[in-house]
Protein backbone atom coordinates (compact mmCIF):
# COMPACT_ATOMS: atom_id res chain seq x y z
CA UNK A 1 0.00 0.00 0.00
CA UNK A 2 1.51 3.33 -1.08
CA UNK A 3 1.09 5.59 1.93
CA UNK A 4 1.48 9.35 1.98
CA UNK A 5 1.74 11.29 5.25
CA UNK A 6 0.81 14.97 5.26
CA UNK A 7 1.91 16.76 8.42
CA UNK A 8 4.88 18.46 10.07
CA UNK A 9 8.29 16.86 9.56
CA UNK A 10 11.86 18.06 9.99
CA UNK A 11 12.88 20.92 9.98
CA UNK A 12 9.79 21.67 12.09
CA UNK A 13 10.35 20.94 15.76
CA UNK A 14 8.19 19.48 18.51
CA UNK A 15 6.23 16.39 19.44
CA UNK A 16 4.12 16.22 16.27
CA UNK A 17 7.19 16.15 14.03
CA UNK A 18 8.84 13.63 16.37
CA UNK A 19 5.78 11.36 16.21
CA UNK A 20 5.60 11.65 12.42
CA UNK A 21 9.28 10.81 12.09
CA UNK A 22 8.89 7.65 14.12
CA UNK A 23 5.77 6.66 12.17
CA UNK A 24 7.48 7.29 8.81
CA UNK A 25 10.44 5.09 9.74
CA UNK A 26 8.25 2.25 10.99
CA UNK A 27 5.83 2.29 8.05
CA UNK A 28 8.79 2.39 5.69
CA UNK A 29 9.88 -1.06 6.88
CA UNK A 30 6.90 -2.73 5.19
CA UNK A 31 5.28 -0.14 2.90
CA UNK A 32 6.11 2.45 0.27
CA UNK A 33 5.89 5.74 2.20
CA UNK A 34 6.38 9.39 1.31
CA UNK A 35 6.39 12.38 3.67
CA UNK A 36 4.61 15.54 2.54
CA UNK A 37 5.50 18.52 4.70
CA UNK A 38 4.20 22.00 5.33
CA UNK A 39 5.82 24.79 3.38
CA UNK A 40 4.34 27.03 6.08
CA UNK A 41 2.95 25.51 9.26
CA UNK A 42 1.79 28.74 10.93
CA UNK A 43 2.12 32.41 10.02
CA UNK A 44 4.77 33.89 12.29
CA UNK A 45 2.32 36.14 14.15
CA UNK A 46 0.19 33.14 15.17
CA UNK A 47 3.06 31.07 16.54
CA UNK A 48 3.50 31.71 20.29
CA UNK A 49 7.05 30.34 20.63
CA UNK A 50 10.43 31.65 19.54
CA UNK A 51 10.78 29.50 16.42
CA UNK A 52 8.96 26.70 14.64
CA UNK A 53 12.20 25.08 13.49
CA UNK A 54 14.82 22.80 15.00
CA UNK A 55 18.07 24.37 16.10
CA UNK A 56 21.54 23.43 14.87
CA UNK A 57 22.69 20.17 16.44
CA UNK A 58 19.21 19.02 17.47
CA UNK A 59 18.88 15.24 17.17
CA UNK A 60 15.54 15.34 15.34
CA UNK A 61 14.54 13.38 12.25
CA UNK A 62 16.26 14.95 9.18
CA UNK A 63 14.35 12.78 6.72
CA UNK A 64 13.37 13.51 3.13
CA UNK A 65 10.03 15.23 2.65
CA UNK A 66 8.32 17.36 0.02
CA UNK A 67 7.06 20.71 1.31
CA UNK A 68 3.67 21.22 -0.34
CA UNK A 69 1.10 22.82 1.99
CA UNK A 70 0.94 26.46 3.05
CA UNK A 71 -1.80 26.34 5.68
CA UNK A 72 -2.35 30.10 5.50
CA UNK A 73 -2.78 30.41 1.74
CA UNK A 74 -6.04 28.97 0.30
CA UNK A 75 -4.73 29.41 -3.26
CA UNK A 76 -2.02 26.86 -2.42
CA UNK A 77 -4.31 24.10 -1.17
CA UNK A 78 -5.54 22.65 -4.50
CA UNK A 79 -1.97 22.58 -5.78
CA UNK A 80 -0.82 20.75 -2.64
CA UNK A 81 -3.45 18.07 -3.31
CA UNK A 82 -2.28 17.74 -6.93
CA UNK A 83 1.34 17.27 -5.82
CA UNK A 84 0.29 14.48 -3.46
CA UNK A 85 -1.83 12.81 -6.16
CA UNK A 86 1.09 12.81 -8.62
CA UNK A 87 2.71 10.24 -6.35
CA UNK A 88 -0.46 8.10 -6.72
CA UNK A 89 -0.89 7.01 -3.09
CA UNK A 90 -3.45 4.44 -1.98
CA UNK A 91 -3.69 6.03 1.47
CA UNK A 92 -3.19 9.56 2.77
CA UNK A 93 -2.57 9.96 6.50
CA UNK A 94 -3.04 13.38 8.11
CA UNK A 95 -2.30 14.56 11.64
CA UNK A 96 -5.06 16.69 13.15
CA UNK A 97 -3.99 18.80 16.11
CA UNK A 98 -6.26 21.86 16.24
CA UNK A 99 -9.00 23.63 14.24
CA UNK A 100 -6.53 26.07 12.69
CA UNK A 101 -5.48 23.26 10.34
CA UNK A 102 -9.05 22.22 9.43
CA UNK A 103 -9.59 24.42 6.34
CA UNK A 104 -6.31 23.53 4.60
CA UNK A 105 -6.29 19.84 5.52
CA UNK A 106 -10.02 19.52 4.84
CA UNK A 107 -9.61 20.97 1.36
CA UNK A 108 -6.72 18.66 0.52
CA UNK A 109 -8.58 15.65 1.96
CA UNK A 110 -11.62 16.21 -0.24
CA UNK A 111 -9.61 16.64 -3.44
CA UNK A 112 -7.41 13.60 -2.75
CA UNK A 113 -10.36 11.45 -1.72
CA UNK A 114 -12.22 12.19 -4.97
CA UNK A 115 -9.36 10.50 -6.82
CA UNK A 116 -10.05 7.21 -5.02
CA UNK A 117 -7.31 7.52 -2.41
CA UNK A 118 -8.39 6.72 1.15
CA UNK A 119 -7.91 9.53 3.66
CA UNK A 120 -7.40 8.78 7.37
CA UNK A 121 -6.63 11.25 10.14
CA UNK A 122 -4.67 10.63 13.31
CA UNK A 123 -6.34 13.03 15.73
CA UNK A 124 -4.48 14.26 18.78
CA UNK A 125 -7.50 16.34 19.78
CA UNK A 126 -11.01 16.90 18.50
CA UNK A 127 -11.98 19.56 21.04
CA UNK A 128 -8.93 21.80 21.61
CA UNK A 129 -7.63 22.70 25.07
CA UNK A 130 -8.01 26.43 24.38
CA UNK A 131 -11.48 26.85 22.91
CA UNK A 132 -12.72 29.29 20.23
CA UNK A 133 -15.98 29.88 18.38
CA UNK A 134 -14.51 28.38 15.17
CA UNK A 135 -13.73 25.01 16.73
CA UNK A 136 -16.90 23.08 15.93
CA UNK A 137 -17.58 24.25 12.34
CA UNK A 138 -13.92 23.99 11.32
CA UNK A 139 -13.45 20.54 12.84
CA UNK A 140 -16.71 19.23 11.37
CA UNK A 141 -15.59 20.45 7.95
CA UNK A 142 -12.32 18.57 8.31
CA UNK A 143 -13.95 15.37 9.58
CA UNK A 144 -16.38 15.45 6.65
CA UNK A 145 -13.50 14.90 4.22
CA UNK A 146 -12.27 11.67 5.84
CA UNK A 147 -12.80 7.96 5.31
CA UNK A 148 -11.76 7.21 8.88
CA UNK A 149 -10.08 8.60 11.98
CA UNK A 150 -7.65 7.17 14.52
CA UNK A 151 -7.54 8.64 18.03
CA UNK A 152 -4.78 8.09 20.57
CA UNK A 153 -7.00 7.64 23.64
CA UNK A 154 -10.62 6.92 24.55
CA UNK A 155 -11.29 10.49 25.69
CA UNK A 156 -10.64 11.86 22.19
CA UNK A 157 -12.68 9.01 20.69
CA UNK A 158 -15.66 10.10 22.79
CA UNK A 159 -15.31 13.68 21.48
CA UNK A 160 -15.10 12.34 17.94
CA UNK A 161 -18.25 10.25 18.33
CA UNK A 162 -20.18 13.29 19.54
CA UNK A 163 -19.19 15.41 16.55
CA UNK A 164 -19.03 12.73 13.82
CA UNK A 165 -21.00 9.69 15.04
CA UNK A 166 -20.99 7.94 11.65
CA UNK A 167 -17.28 8.31 10.88
CA UNK A 168 -15.41 4.97 11.18
CA UNK A 169 -12.81 5.25 13.93
CA UNK A 170 -10.36 3.30 16.04
CA UNK A 171 -8.39 3.96 19.21
CA UNK A 172 -4.70 3.08 18.94
CA UNK A 173 -2.72 4.26 21.94
CA UNK A 174 0.26 6.62 21.58
CA UNK A 175 3.47 4.62 21.02
CA UNK A 176 6.58 5.26 23.07
CA UNK A 177 9.33 7.56 21.87
CA UNK A 178 12.67 5.81 21.66
CA UNK A 179 14.85 8.34 19.86
CA UNK A 180 16.04 10.34 22.88
CA UNK A 181 19.00 8.10 23.66
CA UNK A 182 19.94 6.11 26.72
CA UNK A 183 19.38 7.22 30.31
CA UNK A 184 22.38 8.92 31.94
CA UNK A 185 23.71 8.18 35.42
CA UNK A 186 21.64 10.27 37.83
CA UNK A 187 24.70 11.97 39.31
CA UNK A 188 25.88 13.10 35.87
CA UNK A 189 22.44 14.50 34.99
CA UNK A 190 22.17 16.35 38.31
CA UNK A 191 25.62 17.81 37.88
CA UNK A 192 24.82 18.94 34.33
CA UNK A 193 21.67 20.73 35.52
CA UNK A 194 23.26 22.19 38.65
CA UNK A 195 20.95 20.30 41.03
CA UNK A 196 21.61 19.46 44.64
CA UNK A 197 22.41 15.74 45.02
CA UNK A 198 20.38 13.50 47.30
CA UNK A 199 17.07 15.34 46.89
CA UNK A 200 13.63 14.21 45.72
CA UNK A 201 13.45 15.50 42.15
CA UNK A 202 10.15 16.51 40.53
CA UNK A 203 10.08 17.21 36.79
CA UNK A 204 7.64 19.44 34.90
CA UNK A 205 8.54 18.99 31.25
CA UNK A 206 7.33 20.39 27.94
CA UNK A 207 5.70 23.50 26.55
CA UNK A 208 4.25 25.74 29.27
CA UNK A 209 0.63 26.58 28.52
CA UNK A 210 -2.27 27.60 30.72
CA UNK A 211 -4.05 24.25 30.56
CA UNK A 212 -0.92 22.37 31.69
CA UNK A 213 -1.21 23.75 35.23
CA UNK A 214 2.35 24.76 36.10
CA UNK A 215 0.91 27.26 38.59
CA UNK A 216 -0.88 24.35 40.32
CA UNK A 217 2.41 22.49 40.70
CA UNK A 218 4.24 25.59 41.96
CA UNK A 219 1.60 26.11 44.65
CA UNK A 220 1.79 22.42 45.56
CA UNK A 221 5.58 22.58 45.75
CA UNK A 222 5.37 25.36 48.36
CA UNK A 223 3.79 22.90 50.80
CA UNK A 224 6.45 20.19 50.41
CA UNK A 225 9.42 19.66 52.77
CA UNK A 226 12.92 20.97 52.13
CA UNK A 227 14.24 17.71 50.64
CA UNK A 228 12.30 18.28 47.42
CA UNK A 229 13.46 20.19 44.37
CA UNK A 230 11.51 21.07 41.24
CA UNK A 231 12.86 21.04 37.68
CA UNK A 232 10.86 23.10 35.17
CA UNK A 233 12.02 22.49 31.58
CA UNK A 234 10.22 23.97 28.61
CA UNK A 235 9.40 27.03 26.54
CA UNK A 236 6.45 29.16 27.63
CA UNK A 237 3.69 29.79 25.08
CA UNK A 238 2.22 33.03 26.43
CA UNK A 239 3.24 35.31 29.31
CA UNK A 240 5.36 33.78 32.08
CA UNK A 241 4.60 36.59 34.51
CA UNK A 242 2.14 34.76 36.75
CA UNK A 243 4.46 31.77 37.14
CA UNK A 244 7.42 34.01 37.88
CA UNK A 245 5.41 35.84 40.53
CA UNK A 246 4.65 32.54 42.31
CA UNK A 247 8.34 31.55 42.11
CA UNK A 248 9.53 34.92 43.42
CA UNK A 249 7.14 34.72 46.38
CA UNK A 250 7.89 31.08 47.15
CA UNK A 251 9.78 30.18 50.33
CA UNK A 252 11.22 27.31 48.26
CA UNK A 253 12.42 29.40 45.31
CA UNK A 254 16.05 28.35 45.80
CA UNK A 255 14.92 24.75 45.14
CA UNK A 256 13.09 25.60 41.91
CA UNK A 257 15.34 25.10 38.89
CA UNK A 258 14.00 26.87 35.82
CA UNK A 259 15.09 25.99 32.27
CA UNK A 260 12.79 28.23 30.26
CA UNK A 261 13.61 27.20 26.72
CA UNK A 262 12.64 24.67 24.08
CA UNK A 263 14.40 21.41 24.99
CA UNK A 264 16.16 19.95 21.96
CA UNK A 265 15.90 16.19 21.42
CA UNK A 266 19.59 15.83 22.30
CA UNK A 267 18.98 17.36 25.75
CA UNK A 268 15.83 15.49 26.77
CA UNK A 269 17.71 12.61 28.40
CA UNK A 270 19.43 14.93 30.88
CA UNK A 271 16.17 16.09 32.46
CA UNK A 272 14.50 12.69 32.69
CA UNK A 273 17.71 11.06 33.96
CA UNK A 274 17.70 13.47 36.92
CA UNK A 275 14.01 12.97 37.76
CA UNK A 276 12.36 10.71 40.32
CA UNK A 277 8.89 11.45 38.98
CA UNK A 278 7.30 13.48 36.18
CA UNK A 279 4.36 15.65 37.26
CA UNK A 280 1.59 16.54 34.79
CA UNK A 281 -0.83 18.78 36.78
CA UNK A 282 -3.04 19.44 33.74
CA UNK A 283 -6.37 21.26 33.91
CA UNK A 284 -7.45 19.49 30.71
CA UNK A 285 -5.81 16.82 28.62
CA UNK A 286 -6.21 14.13 26.02
CA UNK A 287 -3.02 12.08 25.89
CA UNK A 288 0.47 13.47 26.40
CA UNK A 289 3.69 13.03 24.45
CA UNK A 290 5.52 13.84 27.69
CA UNK A 291 4.26 10.57 29.15
CA UNK A 292 5.76 8.70 26.20
CA UNK A 293 9.18 10.22 26.91
CA UNK A 294 8.75 9.48 30.61
CA UNK A 295 8.03 5.84 29.78
CA UNK A 296 11.19 5.63 27.68
CA UNK A 297 13.32 6.68 30.65
CA UNK A 298 11.27 4.57 33.12
CA UNK A 299 10.24 7.62 35.16
CA UNK A 300 6.84 7.21 36.89
CA UNK A 301 4.25 9.99 36.64
CA UNK A 302 1.83 11.91 38.81
CA UNK A 303 -1.11 13.20 36.77
CA UNK A 304 -4.53 14.71 37.31
CA UNK A 305 -7.78 12.88 36.55
CA UNK A 306 -8.56 14.76 33.34
CA UNK A 307 -9.01 13.59 29.74
CA UNK A 308 -7.11 10.43 28.90
CA UNK A 309 -4.48 10.72 31.64
CA UNK A 310 -6.34 8.61 34.20
CA UNK A 311 -6.90 5.97 31.53
CA UNK A 312 -3.34 5.86 30.18
CA UNK A 313 -1.42 6.39 33.45
CA UNK A 314 -3.60 5.49 36.41
CA UNK A 315 -5.33 2.47 34.91
CA UNK A 316 -2.04 1.02 33.66
CA UNK A 317 -0.27 1.46 37.01
CA UNK A 318 2.52 3.62 35.58
CA UNK A 319 1.83 6.49 37.95
CA UNK A 320 -0.50 8.04 40.52
CA UNK A 321 -3.60 10.11 39.77
CA UNK A 322 -4.68 13.19 41.74
CA UNK A 323 -8.46 13.33 41.82
CA UNK A 324 -8.55 16.97 40.71
CA UNK A 325 -6.17 19.66 39.39
CA UNK A 326 -5.59 21.44 42.69
CA UNK A 327 -2.40 22.16 44.66
CA UNK A 328 -3.58 20.11 47.64
CA UNK A 329 -4.48 17.07 45.52
CA UNK A 330 -1.21 17.18 43.57
CA UNK A 331 0.89 17.67 46.72
CA UNK A 332 -0.91 14.76 48.35
CA UNK A 333 -0.01 12.39 45.53
CA UNK A 334 3.61 13.57 45.49
CA UNK A 335 3.86 12.85 49.22
CA UNK A 336 2.21 9.47 48.73
CA UNK A 337 4.64 8.54 45.94
CA UNK A 338 7.73 9.25 48.03
CA UNK A 339 6.22 7.81 51.20
CA UNK A 340 6.32 4.21 50.01
CA UNK A 341 9.25 2.76 48.03
CA UNK A 342 7.05 -0.01 46.65
CA UNK A 343 5.01 2.53 44.67
CA UNK A 344 8.00 3.51 42.56
CA UNK A 345 9.00 -0.14 42.04
CA UNK A 346 5.49 -1.09 40.96
CA UNK A 347 5.24 1.88 38.61
CA UNK A 348 8.54 1.01 36.91
CA UNK A 349 7.43 -2.60 36.48
CA UNK A 350 4.20 -1.38 34.87
CA UNK A 351 6.13 0.98 32.60
CA UNK A 352 8.23 -1.94 31.38
CA UNK A 353 5.07 -3.91 30.56
CA UNK A 354 3.57 -0.93 28.74
CA UNK A 355 6.79 -0.39 26.81
CA UNK A 356 6.44 -3.86 25.29
CA UNK A 357 2.82 -3.17 24.33
CA UNK A 358 3.14 0.38 22.98
CA UNK A 359 5.55 -0.21 20.13
CA UNK A 360 5.68 1.62 16.80
CA UNK A 361 5.40 -1.74 15.04
CA UNK A 362 2.09 -2.47 16.75
CA UNK A 363 0.80 1.06 16.10
CA UNK A 364 1.69 0.92 12.40
CA UNK A 365 0.17 -2.53 11.89
CA UNK A 366 -3.11 -1.55 13.54
CA UNK A 367 -3.22 1.71 11.60
CA UNK A 368 -2.75 0.03 8.21
CA UNK A 369 -5.22 -2.75 9.09
CA UNK A 370 -7.82 -0.13 10.01
CA UNK A 371 -7.27 1.71 6.72
CA UNK A 372 -7.47 -1.51 4.70
CA UNK A 373 -10.85 -2.38 6.24
CA UNK A 374 -12.46 0.95 5.35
Amino acid sequence: MKTAILSAFHPFRGGIAQFNGNLYLELGKTADVKAFNYSRQYPGFLFPGKTQYVSAGDDSFPMPSEAVLDTANPFNWPGAARKILRWQPDLLLMRYVMPYFAPSLGCVARKVRRSGCKVVAIADNIIPHEKHIIDKPFTKYFLGGLDGCVTLCDAVAEDLHRWAPDLPSKVIFHPLYSHFGEKLPREEAERTLGLRPGMKNLLFFGLIREYKGLDILLEAFNSLPEDYQLIIAGECYGPFDKYQAIIDASPAKDRIHLFRKYIDDSEVKVYFSAADVTVLPYRSATQSGVSSASYHFEVPMIVTAVGGLKETIGDTGTGLVADKPSPAAVAGKITEFFGDDSIRRNCVESIRRESERLSWKRFSEELLNFAAEL
